[in-house]
Order: C-alpha cells, then structure tokens, then sequence
C-alpha cells in the first residue's frame, strides 16, 4: 500500500469549508445506523414485534442501501455530486419522519427501505466529494471520511438513547430534523459541480468485480459485515437493558472507540506493519471478541467491554479497508467503491435478518457465533486472495483540478 509509507499531512484539519459541511453531513447520514440501537427493545416491545421483525429495520435498510449502490454512479454522473447530495438527503428527511409516525413494524421496516434509499446516494457521493475536494491527498480524505463515519455511527445511538427516553419515535424525528439542517449545508456551502464529460453505467460497478483484487475485498467484506452488523443489530436484545439511554450509552463507547482507531491508529498500525497484516490481526481478533461474547452471553459485562472494545478494531479495519479499496483495482475509484459497497452492504442485510432469526429460534448464542464464523471465513478469503492485492492507484499526492471534477462527479 502506498500509504502504509506516506504520513498524514499535518494539514488534515486545514480543510475548505465545502469539505466540513459535507463531513457534517455525513456524520448525520451515518448516525441513523446505529441511531435504532438503543430504541430496538422498545420498539419490539410497543409494537407487539419479534426479535426478527424487528431487525428486519436493519435489513431493509441496508439492503436497499446496497442495491442502490448500482445506480447512484448513474444518477451523480447525470445530475452531478451536488445535486445528488441534496436529492439523498431530501429522501433521508422524508423517510425518517414516516418512520416516526409509523404505527406497526412493517410501516417502520418500509420507510427505512425508502430512509436507506437516500442514505446510499448521499453517502456514496459525500465519500467522492471529500475525496475530491479535501486538502492532503487521498489518506487525509479518507481519514476525515472514516472519522464522520465514527463519529456519526458513535453520538447516533447516544441520541437515539436521549430521545428515546422520551418516545422511540423521536429518533426518527431528531433525524429528519438533523437532516434539514445538513440540506441547507450542503446547498449554501458547497459550491455547484459540473457533470462529467464520462456518464456511469448501472452495470459498470458489477463489471469491477470481475478485478480479482477488488472482488477479493468485497467478499471479505461481505463476510466481515456478518459480526459486524451482528454485533450492532443483536447485541441491544442480547443486553436485556430497557432503558434506551444505557444502550446508547454503550454503543456511545463503541462507537467513540471506532471513531479514534479510525483517525489516530489505523495510519500508524498501516505504516509499521503493512495493510494485509493489519487487516488480517483486525479480524482476528474482532472474530475473538464475538466467540468470547457468544461463550458468555449471559454476562453482560463481558458483553458491554467487548461490545466497546470492538470497535477499535472495527475503526482500525474500516479505515485501511476503504482506502484499499480506492487503490487495488484499474477502474475509476468512485466505480470500485459502489461496486465494493454495493457487496458489503448486501452482507450487513443479510446479517442482520439472519441473527434474528437465530436468536428467535435458538438462543442468544447463536447470532454471535454466526458473526465470528463469519468474520473468519472473511479472513480465510483475504488470505487465500492476498496476492492479488496489488496497488494500482498509487498517488498519495493531492488530485488535480480535473481529477477532482471527475472523482467528485462520481459516486464512491
């Protein structure tokens, strides 16, 4: 990996003010994925739902994230990255404010489809903005991403435990709402964006995997995403803890544990060691913390520690991952990312319906022990493909004017 060799700019935070409103946005985008957390039990609970209904909120979520994947290239190469941002949003505020005014499960699990529909075209094109636009390189970029995505993924379920002692409905509220405020961000502050000269096809991210490196990552991605997603949609039932602010409060720490690994550990673990070691050392030891939690369910201590420890590896993980992805494939980068996160995310979906229904079926157990098996298979995969895992997109130097206009024309 080129930047296992090349130190983050001390400029990281010296960023035009574009990129701080589309990092603010992002931080919301990405609260509304831990944000049900702390509201799961009681949504089950008022809505007379099952274990499994009720991650189906996770499924059709990230399901619908991932299938759009396919076409937000074709929609930003079309519209441009910022219009696409804005019509993503605008499909956030309105979807989550049906979620709250929802009166069965059902309700619920259909306007998150619609909620995930808008969180896959802001998403994917804010990745491509900041990558775009941010000052230091393409490292810094994804650093300042993985941080939004940390501290996003790490004050959601802190507020969604605020607002849910008050009603699980007012999550989804403090999201619309959250959401407008980023709409109007992103429409004052980021300056209009040409088209591309080139338009995406629907099909061209599919085509990407047919790189062996690239469809390496993406599987072990697909993998990886069965604890990590187990963790974060099981792990609210498996505590047994009514109350919505305690639950908040340990994905909090979860989450704030990502957030720091992503920003402060990762680059130093990638330039000492190397990224396929590093990734490797991640999901083993996170793939420990799911068979050590699935061993003693019942103890919510080691359920709480390891619940927050994880996400340090998980930070670390995310952010050397993503970056590889960026640069192990001869397709455009924003192509190679949908394509990636049109996999990963189809992963999550899966993952999420499937400890469900585990943990209906059999026991507590068993959604944890599906998230280890998981994460070590992905592990056995990244091995078994690490000699494909050659860079290609070696330039850790910032973009040119034209490279930025096409990057953030696109849709990572």
């Amino acid at each position: 990996m080129s930047s296992s060799d090349t130190d983050v700019k001390p400029g990281l935070l010296k960023q035009p003010i574009a990129v701080w409103a589309v990092a603010f946005a992002a931080v919301v985008s990405f609260m509304g994925i831990g944000l049900v957390d702390p509201i799961l039990p009681a949504i089950a609970g008022q809505l007379g739902a099952t274990k499994a209904q009720t991650l189906l909120l996770f499924t059709s979520y990230l399901g619908i994230t991932g299938l759009a994947m396919l076409l937000t290239g074709w929609v930003s190469s079309r519209f441009g990255a910022k219009k696409t941002l804005m019509t993503g949003l605008v499909l956030i505020v309105v979807f989550a404010a049906l979620a709250g005014s929802s009166g069965s499960i059902g309700e619920i699990v259909g306007f998150r489809a619609g909620w995930g529909l808008g969180n896959s075209l802001f998403i994917a094109t804010a990745l491509a903005t900041i990558v775009g636009a941010a000052s230091g390189g393409m490292a810094n970029a994804i650093i300042l991403y993985e941080a939004a995505l940390g501290l996003g993924i790490a004050t959601g379920p802190l507020v969604g435990g605020l607002l849910g002692e008050v009603s699980w409905r007012g999550p989804f509220f403090g999201t619309a709402v959250l959401m407008a405020i980023a709409f109007v961000a992103i429409v004052t502050l980021l300056p209009a964006t040409p088209k591309p000269a080139v338009k995406v096809s629907i099909t061209d991210p599919i085509r990407a995997l047919g790189h062996k490196g690239l469809r390496t990552v993406a599987a072990m991605a697909f993998l990886y995403n069965f604890g990590f997603f187990t963790l974060l949609a099981y792990t609210p039932f498996a505590l047994e803890i009514s109350s919505p602010i305690r639950l908040g409060l340990v994905f909090f720490g979860w989450g704030l544990c990502l957030a720091i690994a992503s920003v402060a550990i990762a680059p130093r673990l990638q330039r000492r060691f190397g990224t396929v070691p590093v990734v490797t050392a991640m999901l083993a030891l996170f793939a420990v913390v799911l068979l050590l939690e699935a061993v003693f369910v019942h103890d919510k201590a080691v359920l709480v520690v390891g619940t927050i420890v994880a996400g340090l590896f998980l930070g670390v993980n995310n952010t050397i991952v993503t970056e590889l992805v960026m640069e192990v494939s001869p397709v455009p980068r924003s192509t190679a990312s949908a394509a990636y996160s049109f996999v990963r995310f189809i992963g999550g979906a899966i993952a999420a319906w499937a400890a469900g229904e585990l943990g209906e079926v059999f026991t507590d157990w068993s959604p944890f022990v599906l998230g280890g098996v998981g994460v070590l298979v992905g592990l056995v995969v990244l091995q078994s493909g690490r000699r494909h895992l050659v860079v290609v997109h070696d330039d850790p130097a910032p973009h040119t004017p034209a490279e930025a206009q096409a990057v953030t024309a696109g849709d990572a």
